[in-house]
């Protein structure tokens, strides 16, 4: 049995992976899908103090509650921010890393930092209280707004957590337009540290890939 903790992207929440939390316990696995603080059914807990410390905080919590050990711990988009974070501070629980079309960021990069224009473009559309950026149109009617300190804060990680570790990237080959995770697929691809896999798919690859994600995602497991 494996225990995947599951980090949605920007403006989701836990229910992005409902289907995929559901196929890995049919498997018999443990998956924990988690809503960040300020998104979704925790909206309500918004202000201008929640940035990227409190997101690796939110998940590292769950690890020491849960007692949960040999984690696969699992980030989508903006999630691959506060995957790295939380091995960081807690290498010891986490035999994997699996980012799913998401950012790899190195001592203290930011999410802006590693974007593309683009997406620079999108975070200056805030709300009304300037704390938070708005859903894109086309995203979920679940989505809400995502706190704008998450994605200005740089990284702070030592560096050392990688050590006998398993880290894997899933590509989405299939963006309509051109994708901002293009190099970092390419650079990891030269370094034999990683595994990678690209999928032609969209960027939500919960919804356009679930089969190909979960296979991925069992492979991960049983290899840890």
């Amino acid at each position: 049995m494996t225990t995947f903790v599951l980090i949605p992207g920007m403006c989701h929440g836990g229910w992005c992976f409902h289907e995929l939390t559901e196929q890995l316990r049919s498997h018999g696995h443990r998956a924990y899908p988690l809503t960040l603080t300020g998104l979704s059914e925790r909206s309500h807990l918004l202000h201008g103090g929640v940035n990227l410390d409190t997101h690796i905080r939110d998940v590292t919590g769950v690890l020491a509650a849960e007692r949960l050990q040999d984690v696969v711990l699992v980030g989508h988009s903006y999630g691959g921010m506060v995957i790295t974070g939380v091995a960081d501070r807690m290498p010891g629980r986490v035999s994997s890393l699996v980012y799913l079309d998401a950012v790899v960021p190195a001592d203290g990069q930011s999410m802006w930092d590693l974007v593309s224009d683009t997406e620079r473009q999108w975070y200056l559309q805030v709300t009304e209280a300037g704390d938070a950026v708005r859903p894109l149109p086309f995203f979920d009617p679940r989505a809400t707004p995502h706190p704008l300190a998450c994605l200005l804060q740089p990284l702070r990680v030592t560096g050392g957590s990688a050590h006998n570790r398993r880290d894997v990237y899933v590509y989405a080959a299939g963006w309509p337009a051109s994708s901002p995770f293009t190099a970092t697929y390419q650079r990891l691809c030269q370094d034999p540290a990683w595994i990678t896999y690209a999928l032609d798919s969209g960027h939500n690859l919960m919804r356009d890939a679930p089969q190909d994600l979960l296979k991925i995602l069992l492979e991960t497991g049983e290899a840890g």
